[in-house]
């Protein structure tokens, strides 16, 4: 998923800077550069935020399957 938003913001990239080439006329190559990577920084940028979503919620899933695990050996040990 997070790789899909990249892909997205790349080819978004490349069909600005395909564009800019094919239409000079109306905007500068460095205009389109300068759209591409500012495209691809916010790509960047909601591939970290998922990234630490994602880690956020793999440490609780962590925490609380320790929880559980806890509590099942303490009730088999309360039961004997």
């Amino acid at each position: 998923m997070l790789f899909k938003k990249f892909a997205v913001a790349a080819a978004i990239a490349t069909t600005l800077a395909f564009v800019g080439c094919s239409k000079k006329e109306e905007a500068p190559a460095t205009d389109v550069a300068a759209a591409a990577s500012e495209a691809v920084e916010a790509a960047a940028s909601e591939v970290v935020e998922a990234t630490e979503t994602l880690e956020a919620a793999a440490s609780e899933a962590v925490e609380a399957a320790a929880s559980e695990a806890v509590e099942a050996a303490a009730s088999d040990v309360a039961a004997q």
